[in-house]
């Protein structure tokens, strides 16, 4: 096992094979990158409070406060006090196992072939491009999910769930008062289940689509854009089911006193703009918050995947810096200093307009932004190779 205890803003990389990484920051953010390497890279920019303890033993790759277990992880709530806060990057093999704990910070993933784990307080969630499964459990930080095709879990008591260009095979969601707003545009069918208490519901299918569905409100409206879909109730409950090309997936959703609208992705939207839709008037004003959310999601996230992935390339090009394990190794300094493996993710909720009309009935609200930093070169800090441990203080 090597140790290292990071007192200061500095780099490390790191010879042996990295296959699970575990991270638990208090503030601050921290930003996981996947590239087609076999070794890891760590880069704090910014520390404020004791220092993070850095271990690799066994393939696996912990960076963490001493006093910060992951074992009821979430309950650290509860601390008063704290003056500390970490900005971490890190460059891992995209197959890597990725546990994330954050209280009051930010976490952006991107580009992770292997399982995926947030557990996470106050602080916002991003994933880009995740192909592994995925689970984020949050008390009130938002999820936005961008191009994921693993099978995606989240809970949450108040925070949002946002997924677009979602292709997985499975998408479920709890929520006590976070809205969802579910984009998508599946391989193949995709098991779908979202429930929340009073938050709105908002599912974009492609046309055609493949579903049986069934989708529940106690107090909430209900707008369905698909013909072959039927609403009942007119006072009260009110419900919508029916089955979507062959039936083959599900789609289940249930709010008590939320809106739920069932909508078209947009290259097909427009064929549909006449159908009748005995619902829809009421809720107009909830379509158009979730369209727009998604667009405004997809345009912001674009630019920003586009040029990680052209980061990622340059990279991955570059020559190694070396080894440095002289007296004078230390974190290296300088105007360029910072990870190049991906850029600067901005995790602001995309709606600026106010929320649904006055038929709509939500419990949820705005998210907040995140900022990240990206992850690149660094001193290389092999273990020893008598497989003692060597503990060092940067």
């Amino acid at each position: 096992m090597s140790e290292w205890s990071v007192s200061e803003p500095g780099k490390l990389s790191f010879d042996e094979p990295v296959r699970e990484l575990h991270v638990r920051i208090v503030n601050g953010t921290v930003n996981v990158v996947g590239t087609d390497e076999g070794s890891a890279r760590l880069e704090v920019s910014e520390l404020e409070g004791p220092p993070l303890v850095v271990r690799q033993e066994g393939g696996t790759l912990t960076v963490a406060y001493d006093d910060l277990p992951w074992k009821g992880f979430l309950k650290w709530l509860d601390r008063k006090g704290w003056r500390r806060s970490a900005v971490v990057s890190l460059a891992v093999p995209a197959t890597t196992r990725v546990e994330l704990g954050v209280v009051g910070a930010g976490a952006v993933v991107s580009g992770i072939r292997g399982p995926s784990s947030v557990k996470g307080v106050t602080g916002d969630t991003t994933l880009v491009g995740l192909s592994g499964p995925v689970r984020a459990d949050t008390v009130s930080g938002n999820l936005e999910a961008q191009a994921v095709t693993g099978d995606l879990r989240f809970n949450s008591v108040s925070g949002d769930l946002t997924v677009v260009e979602g292709s997985g095979s499975s998408v479920k969601a709890d929520s006590v008062s976070g809205s969802m707003i579910v984009d998508l545009d599946p391989d193949g069918p995709t098991d779908i289940r979202l429930t929340s208490v009073s938050g709105e519901i908002a599912i974009r299918l492609p046309q055609p689509a493949d579903a049986d569905v069934e989708a529940n409100t106690a107090s909430g409206t209900i707008s369905n854009a698909f013909d072959g879909l039927r609403v009942h109730g007119q006072w009260g409950a009110h419900k919508v089911t029916g089955r979507l090309g062959a039936g083959t997936g599900k789609l289940r959703a249930t709010t008590v006193s939320g809106s739920i609208a069932l909508l078209h992705r947009p290259a097909r939207e427009d064929e549909e703009e006449a159908a009748a839709d005995g619902g829809r008037e009421d809720v107009r004003g909830f379509d158009a918050h979730a369209e727009h959310r998604v667009e405004r999601v997809t345009e912001d996230r674009a630019e920003d995947h586009a040029d990680r992935r052209v980061e990622h390339l340059v990279v991955d090009s570059e020559p190694d810096a070396g080894t440095e394990t002289g007296p004078d190794a230390g974190p290296e300094t300088g105007p360029d200093a910072g990870l190049e493996a991906d850029g600067t993710t901005d995790t602001a909720d995309p709606v600026d307009g106010p929320r649904g009309a006055s038929g709509d009935n939500s419990g949820s609200g705005q998210g907040d932004g995140t900022d990240a930093t990206d992850p690149t070169g660094a001193v290389h800090a092999p273990a020893p190779a008598d497989g003692t441990t060597d503990k060092k203080v940067l």
